[in-house]
């Protein structure tokens, strides 16, 4: 796995797409081989455990709770891994620009950096983040849900309220995959135009 070192691998896609069980899947990986690994999450993510990144289906990793970037980047240069995970990328406090040069600057030191993080919100608006980290990775793996209305691949996590807060934690109690057409028609249905 030394092909590995310094780089960035992304996982992204819509909520309950298997993002996070990659992420967790790529950690393994690294730990069977060996390698130093240290796993991150935004601390405004307070769904199931605070220090674990959990999946839906409540596997886990041990993580730790993080602000921002910078917070990262302290506990690299303490720790000294080979390989980090960032899970809910887009939930990173800070600049996005800041975020991007952080992430370079432990590429450029060799780590391996692996996050999961959704490419676009309820709305079908992307999340600035994610946009500029999938053109600079070295592996990129778009996930897809299950459409709960028809089957076909999910596109987009749709809020089922009617709350119009960009970031709102919560899974299925408040988020259900939609394909594009199912998501359109869920739109028209709910009155809400872009």
């Amino acid at each position: 796995m030394h092909q590995y070192r310094g780089k960035l691998i992304v996982h992204t896609g819509s909520m309950f797409s298997g993002k996070t069980s990659s992420l967790e899947k790529d950690v393994k990986r690294f730990n069977i081989a060996k390698y130093k690994t240290l796993a991150f999450k935004p601390a405004i993510d307070n769904r199931y455990k605070k220090n674990a990144i959990v999946t839906h289906d409540l596997t886990s990793i041990n993580a730790i709770l993080v602000n921002d970037i910078d917070e990262i980047i302290e506990y690299c240069n303490e720790l000294e891994p080979d390989v980090i995970a960032i899970d809910e990328i887009q939930f990173l406090g800070g600049l996005v620009e800041n975020i991007v040069s952080g992430i370079n600057s432990l590429l450029e030191k060799g780590l391996t950096v692996i996050v999961a993080g959704l490419d676009i919100d309820f709305t079908g608006t992307p999340f600035e983040i994610v946009k500029e980290l999938m053109p600079i990775a070295d592996y990129l793996y778009k996930h897809h849900a299950v459409c709960v209305r028809c089957g076909n691949d999910g596109w987009v996590s749709h809020r089922k309220s009617k709350d119009m807060e960009r970031i709102k934690i919560g899974a299925t109690d408040e988020y259900e995959p939609l394909c594009r057409k199912c998501f359109l028609e869920a739109r028209e249905e709910s009155g809400f135009n872009k």
